[in-house]
């Protein structure tokens, strides 16, 4: 009988286990940035001004958080060193929310690094990269961030209205899937009015 109950307990604990195992999320890999595409002959001042994020993708979403999610604002200000000053702003419990950072460029015009890393513990690295734009109605950016030794990576379709063209979404749904991510990780924020037309 004792040995009998030894059994069930190590079977129960293995069944725990594996459960345990189960629910520590498995992320999809980001891909290597070679295989990401860079806007050619990058324009930082053109980019510059306030784009609505009208289109989600990454690695750490689900669609089924889709209505959970609402649009938001990034305003991208060219500083003399040719950084940004990036400010995301967006509604978070009744409340706008401003969140501000600096994206510093690398030797590849459109790609960016956070800057005042040391200010974001647990970040080890974290990547900006402007795939494609056209500047005054679109742009696609893929972003990858090292936290606590786990990659990250999104992509984020921006407009510079909360209304893109079906054909812009497709694009950005067949982006999103040349990186790896499946249907579930794509999500459309819903537009609302607080807080991102205030600006």
């Amino acid at each position: 009988m004792p040995l009998g109950l030894l059994w069930l307990g190590l079977s129960l604990l293995g069944a725990l286990h594996t459960r345990a195992q189960d629910s520590t999320p498995s992320l999809i890999p980001a891909p290597p940035l070679f295989r990401v595409p860079l806007q050619p002959n990058f324009q930082p001042d053109q980019f510059q001004g306030k784009w609505y994020i009208v289109g989600l993708a990454g690695n750490a979403f689900k669609k089924e958080e889709q209505g959970q999610f609402k649009m938001y604002t990034t305003t991208y200000e060219l500083k003399e060193d040719r950084s940004y000053n990036v400010t995301s702003t967006l509604l978070r419990d009744g409340r706008c929310v401003h969140w501000i950072r600096t994206f510093v460029p690398s030797s590849r015009p459109g790609q960016f690094t956070l800057g005042n890393i040391k200010g974001f513990p647990g970040v080890q690295s974290y990547t900006v990269q402007v795939a494609t734009t056209n500047y005054n109605q679109f742009a696609m950016v893929y972003f990858k961030k090292v936290y606590k030794n786990q990659e990250y990576f999104k992509t984020t379709l921006y407009g510079r209205t909360k209304e893109l063209t079906p054909q812009l979404k497709e694009n950005f749904i067949h982006f999103a899937k040349s990186l790896g991510l499946t249907d579930e990780y794509i999500l459309f924020p819903v537009p609302i009015d607080q807080c991102i037309d205030d600006q």
